[in-house]
């Protein structure tokens, strides 16, 4: 999927570096992604999150806050008000381009801001917050003996992880008088709350007392045992599968109209991991999966392309018997059907000449007062669903390449 190296300005001219994921087929909404506190937009979590979100429709903005990353400015000089105020220009800048946030989320520090920022971005329908803290001066037990020096001489240079990093006292002091419950009280929009319960950077603690704080419509999902980075791609993945999920119930995702000739639209495939084999299916707002098993160099997250056809002929089954039994008004309950494939030996090979055919088995089951005599027509009726026939019958398929 295509993304975009983009600068917009932030406070004092300052210039902002970030990425706009977009989707590979049509736009269906967008999202603003704030970063975990000193992270940078290109951080694991926030870099997978953000591409598979845009792999389900979604034009996604991930920037780096002032100071970090490619962004201009010194962190030293930034407190947690400057960073919202970095949020709500990153807003204005989608809402200029075309691209109005109705979808905010934020990581840790960045869901912080997300809650304190999201009542003045007028777009924003639903907000997410991923591992974050209820108390924004919740950052500073990762200070260790540096909070003295920084109070003592106004900045002092302190070791996050890997990194280090300038925090000057502007920012402890902003931090220590923020409080987020009125904000989230006030919040006015849907709010989802995404925590592990065994994060040890920022407690469980802090989702449940942002989610009493908030009001209806909420909802809280565990992230199970992923670590407050979010960094393994499993948990990643699933973060944004929940999100997009969730969100299609407060924003609207229609799809646009369909080109001529094509009522179902255009299914895309896009690969959604070069090293192996999954595989992001999309057909206007719907999304979905391919893979291989385990066995093939997959890894197992979706259906492989024969589940896919033998699950294609065993809905287009099932609906086109639905339809002939209610055209009739017959007492079918329920309809189930099984399929299996296989490749067998062909009879009518060359001589001299192996050939292996296709070979799909359908267990159907009826559940109904059915007499005998319905129950053979609507089997009889199951051979007549357009997807069987198109099996049965020689497609013709055309391959261009689209130059780019």
């Amino acid at each position: 999927m295509p993304t975009q190296r983009i600068t917009f300005p932030g406070r004092d001219g300052l210039k902002l570096a970030a990425r706009l994921d977009m989707p590979d087929g049509p736009v269906l909404s967008a999202a603003l992604f704030a970063h975990c506190f000193t992270c940078g937009k290109d951080i694991a979590a926030a870099k997978r999150i953000s591409q598979r979100l845009a792999s389900a429709g979604f034009a996604v903005l991930r920037f780096d806050f002032t100071g970090l990353g490619h962004s201009q400015g010194e962190f030293a000089n930034t407190t947690f008000h400057s960073n919202v105020e970095d949020l709500r220009l990153a807003a204005r800048w989608m809402e200029e381009n075309g691209h109005p946030p109705a979808l905010l989320i934020g990581h840790s520090l960045g869901g912080a801001a997300i809650l304190r920022a999201a009542g003045d971005i007028v777009p924003a329908r639903a907000v997410v917050t991923i591992g974050a803290p209820v108390d924004p001066a919740h950052v500073t037990h990762n200070f260790g003996d540096a909070l003295e020096e920084i109070r003592r001489e106004g900045k002092a240079r302190v070791q996050l992880g890997p990194r280090a990093i300038h925090i000057g006292r502007d920012f402890l002091d902003d931090i220590a008088q923020a409080r987020l419950e009125p904000a989230i009280q006030g919040l006015h929009r849907a709010l989802l709350v995404l925590h592990a319960p065994l994060d040890d950077v920022v407690g469980i603690d802090n989702a449940t007392r942002i989610f009493q704080a908030a009001r209806h419509p909420k909802s809280f999902v565990t992230l199970d045992d992923a670590d407050h980075l979010v960094s393994r791609a499993a948990d990643a993945d699933y973060a944004a599968e929940v999100i997009a999920a969730w969100a299609g119930r407060y924003l609207d995702l229609s799809p646009p109209p369909a080109p001529p000739g094509a009522p179902e639209g255009v299914t895309r495939i896009s690969e959604a991991d070069p090293g192996g084999f999954l595989q992001d299916i999309t057909n206007g707002s719907h999304h979905l999966v391919a893979d291989e098993p385990e066995a093939y160099g997959g890894t197992n997250r979706g259906l492989s392309p024969y589940g896919l056809l033998a699950a294609g002929l065993g809905a287009c089954t099932s609906m086109t018997i639905r339809m002939y039994a209610r055209r009739k008004g017959w007492p079918l309950d329920h309809v189930q059907v099984d399929v299996t494939h296989d490749k067998v030996h062909a009879q009518d090979a060359a001589p001299g000449h192996a050939s292996r055919a296709d070979s799909f088995t359908r267990l159907i089951r009826f559940e109904g007062a059915l007499d005998a005599e319905q129950r053979a027509k609507l089997l009889e009726i199951a051979d007549k669903c357009p997807v069987h026939r198109t099996l049965e019958q020689s497609s013709h398929i055309q391959t261009r390449l689209v130059e780019d």
